[in-house]
């Protein structure tokens, strides 16, 4: 199914056709801090050594298949003669899913190197807070899922809870989106449009996959535990995790999914024997890199995403039984969050990251997302505990450090 919104810029369906606009420009890398200059409507990737802007639009491309959305794109850049599209990817890529991939081609892009050195923004504090599901039920949750487990014959399962915020004001998506970027310079820092005027922000440690030439390399971590303000306790923190048995055994469900979903695609794939493990300014994580070489060239990094998303580390295995079950025990749709967000050009080349630590903004509210993995070792007050301490990315953006989550 392929929909596209109406609009004075050309918007277009897969396959479609729209005029061609010689306004399309790309920026060569300049030191200026990209991040500084992104208005809500632009789309942000940043990581520690790059940014990536893309602002206004030449061409829309919706498609609720993400593998003939990756079909259609070297299509319309050809036509366009644009470098490359940007955009999402929902969490359910399923047959039934009604929310659809969502591309730009963009009219500018705009490149820097380097990580961004913005002085912090002050925020205004919102007016309402609401956790959806409350803390008692997403526990009660958390028992479901590992009784439903054993009961399905599933290895593991996501579950995530939201906080909504409302503020006076409109919220100020370009402060938050700044804060992130220099609060989190080895996350990838990301801001796109989503349908219906809404735009995702976050600062994710995940990297999908990103595709240089025949070079396919992925990032995958699962496996989470706090960090503490404490040097001892933190130390302590990290290695729990690093032998916690519950971890490795979620961790090592990702890797097998990752490796048989690269292997069609790879003549060779290089895997460490076991994850190391990572920190972000709020969680420890374990973390496997795997690269592969591609034996078909003409597989774009958009391929690859629509290949390999949703991997366990965001949905669970086997992935359409672990689906049906986060629909069942989750209060919410969950549309964009945990997601893939990225960008893919004209020579197949590109970077997409899973769409976590994340918000979706209206214009005076947002709703801040935070889950983790689920499998039969599963403890209801740690799984808690390790939502409440992935809020802290968004709210930490936000001056909000305190706000009880």
């Amino acid at each position: 199914m392929s929909s596209a919104s109406s609009g004075a810029e050309p918007q277009t369906p897969a396959g479609g056709q729209a005029p061609l606009d010689p306004a399309q420009t790309v920026s060569p890398a300049t030191p200026v801090d990209l991040a500084a200059r992104y208005q809500r409507g632009d789309f942000l990737f940043t990581t520690a050594e790059r940014a990536l802007l893309a602002q206004g639009t030449l061409r829309t491309v919706t498609e609720t298949d993400p593998r003939r959305l990756a079909s259609a794109i070297p299509g319309v850049l050809a036509e366009t003669g644009a470098p490359l599209a940007v955009g999402v990817l929902p969490f359910d890529t399923g047959p039934d899913t009604k929310v659809p991939g969502h591309l730009v081609v963009p009219r500018t892009v705009h490149r820097s190197e380097g990580v961004p050195s913005l002085p912090r923004e002050a925020l205004p504090a919102p007016s309402r807070v609401r956790a959806v599901p409350s803390p008692a039920l997403h526990m009660d949750a958390v028992r479901a899922a590992v009784f439903a487990l054993g009961e399905r014959d599933l290895r593991k399962v996501v579950l995530a809870r939201a906080l909504d915020l409302e503020f006076a004001a409109p919220v100020p998506a370009e402060s938050i989106v700044r804060n992130l970027a220099v609060g989190n310079p080895r996350h990838f820092t990301y801001a796109a449009e989503l349908p219906g005027g809404r735009s995702l922000v976050g600062a994710t440690p995940e990297l999908l996959l990103r595709r240089t030439g025949r070079t396919v390399f992925s990032s995958p971590h699962a496996g989470s535990m706090p960090r503490s303000a404490d040097p001892a306790t933190d130390r302590a923190n990290g290695e729990a995790l690093r032998t916690s048995r519950k971890d490795q055994l979620e961790h090592a469900v990702v890797i097998d999914y990752l490796v048989e979903a690269l292997r069609p695609f790879c003549r060779t794939l290089d895997v460490p024997a076991g994850p190391e493990l990572v920190t972000t300014p709020a969680i420890w994580h374990l973390r496997t890199p795997i690269t592969g070489e591609l034996a078909d060239p003409d597989i774009t990094a958009l391929d690859l995403a629509a290949a390999l998303h949703p991997t366990p580390a965001i949905c669970g295995t086997p992935t359409e039984g672990a689906r049906d079950l986060v629909q069942e025990l989750e209060p919410f749709d969950r549309d964009y969050y945990a997601g893939a967000v990225g960008w893919v050009d004209a020579a197949g080349d590109g970077e997409w990251a899973v769409g976590i630590r994340c918000a979706e903004i209206a214009s005076t509210s947002m709703r801040l997302y935070a889950g983790g993995g689920i499998v039969a070792a599963s403890d209801p007050q740690a799984e808690l505990a390790e939502t409440t301490a992935k809020f802290r990315t968004l709210l930490t953006a936000m001056g909000l450090e305190d706000l009880p989550a």
